[in-house]
């Protein structure tokens, strides 16, 4: 994994908050404490994306198919890709 370089300005009281967090929390340098912070905030995004995913399957309504239909329609379509891809000229 590649790593590039970004800079931040931030005000003299913000520097010091992220000063004593990185002491207080055992962080061996601001850009760990700060590569932390944006994991953190990519976890949250991801746990929201997957509970509106959710919400949305609840409101949309009851199921119209049972889930072994659903699973042999994508174990058909799974199969037919394949054997289209095997047969596709070289």
């Amino acid at each position: 994994m590649s790593t590039v370089t970004m800079n931040i300005s931030l005000s003299d009281e913000l520097k010091a908050f992220v000063d004593a967090r990185v002491q207080a929390r055992g962080y061996s340098s601001t850009s760990e404490y700060m590569r932390d912070l944006v994991r953190r905030d990519e976890e949250r995004a991801a746990e929201e994306r997957f509970a509106a995913l959710i919400q949305e399957g609840v409101e949309s309504g009851p199921a119209t198919r049972s889930w072994d239909e659903q699973r042999n329609d994508w174990t058909a379509r799974i199969a037919a890709a394949r054997a289209a891809k095997n047969t596709a000229p070289r």
